[in-house]
């Protein structure tokens, strides 16, 4: 069987198109390839293997230049043939999640994978293992899904008219996006939108996993990331949303590293980190907060996880942590608020909900002095918790 044939056999296998639509299918192939690509036979049988020698074809007889950027190009247009249109994805994620919405976001993530946005021959490139330690087994990863970026594609893109749509890489206007050599390629990209208090939010994956079911939650409007008593408020209503998720947010200071500060957004995932199963090393309480269990856990940095069954309670001391933390000095130790009206103090906060007889949220917030990070981690379970983490230059 040739090349086309069998990848348009697995379209039609993997997609809403018929029997019907295979000469259709066969020309949109043969328009984005080459139709120098006729007769090519293949021995593959896996639809990305397939597109995959679609593309190295496609490089062969010239019709796209030998750059990962065109590849990618290609390859995204290729599997935008299985992926259906975003309404059509987004009536099926809620239709289904009015009955199951573990079964809603399963099938989202499993649509996500066959189309070939999440990475999966580049995820499994990553290394991760276990390593024991006094605070428990840590979890070290390292990356290699993503690919370098090439010389050549660097020194053309710094030739090409620049441009700000989309403005940046999370923006909903990604979706469907055709790609350029400074902007990834988004063809079979789908976002999922929901509600959050009156705002659209949306929901996607990452392409390149950091860990399992790595996912993004995203504002629909281009607005800088700020850690607010409104994350907070956030976190704790996505993680009832996304039943087994957790979602968590980078800090939102360049001082602490974090990724894409333009714009909004929180990570969520099927993940537990080590630091949510280390021990709690001391407890402590929060006045007007009896309905808080609170600790200190055992972890290299100082962490502070909190446990409640209410949302409200939670929110608010969370909030209240965060702003105290925000105006905190102890120059003895090196701990400044701000140097010259530029703030240091943050906090990274992580949510997890876990529905169960226990019903508990706990967070996580790490202190650390003199050149330290720390973090407020949230993770919400019915009960919700939140974790801190201190940043101080």
């Amino acid at each position: 069987m040739t090349l086309v044939e069998r990848f348009v056999t697995k379209v039609i296998a993997e997609s809403s198109f018929e029997e019907l639509d295979r000469i259709y299918l066969s020309n949109r192939v043969l328009a984005l390839v080459g139709e120098g690509i006729f007769d090519v036979e293949t021995d593959q049988d896996n639809l990305i293997d397939l597109k995959d020698q679609l593309v190295e074809e496609a490089v062969r007889i010239e019709t796209i230049e030998d750059s990962q950027a065109a590849r990618e190009i290609l390859g995204a247009d290729l599997m935008d043939l299985v992926t259906p249109c975003p309404s059509q994805v987004n009536r099926d994620f809620w239709a289904t999640y009015a009955h199951s919405p573990e079964q809603a976001i399963a099938d989202f993530y499993q649509l996500s994978q066959k189309n070939d946005y999440i990475k999966l021959k580049a995820i499994a490139k990553n290394i991760a293992y276990r390593v024991p330690s006094d605070y428990g087994e840590l979890e070290i990863t390292i990356n290699l899904s993503k690919p370098e970026k090439d010389p050549k594609e660097i020194a053309a893109a710094k030739l090409v008219k620049s441009s700000n749509y989309p403005q940046c890489q999370l923006c909903m206007e990604n979706e469907g996006y055709h790609g350029r050599v400074n902007h990834p390629a988004r063809s079979n990209h789908r976002i999922i939108r929901f509600d959050i208090s009156g705002q659209e939010w949306g929901f996607q994956y990452s392409p390149y996993a950091y860990f399992n079911e790595h996912c993004i939650f995203l504002d629909s409007q281009h607005r800088p990331m700020a850690i607010s008593r409104q994350s907070f408020e956030r976190l704790l209503a996505i993680v009832e949303q996304f039943p087994g998720y957790f979602a968590g947010s980078n800090a939102d200071l360049p001082i602490v590293g974090g990724s894409i500060l333009t714009h909004d957004h929180y990570q969520g995932g099927r993940h537990v980190f080590p630091m949510e199963v280390a021990p709690i090393q001391k407890s402590v309480t929060f006045e007007g907060f009896e309905s808080v269990k609170a600790g200190i856990v055992q972890w290299p940095m100082s962490v502070i996880r909190l446990t409640s069954d209410s949302k409200e309670d939670l929110t608010e001391l969370a909030d209240k942590i965060l702003l105290a933390w925000r105006q905190y000095s102890d120059p003895s130790v090196q701990v400044l608020a701000e140097s010259n009206g530029t703030p240091h103090h943050t906090i990274t906060p992580i949510a997890r909900s876990e529905m169960g007889s226990l019903s508990w949220i706990w967070s996580c917030g790490t202190i650390k002095y003199l050149q330290s990070i720390q973090m407020v981690s949230i993770i919400p379970t019915r009960m919700s918790n939140i974790s801190r983490r201190k940043i101080s230059a």
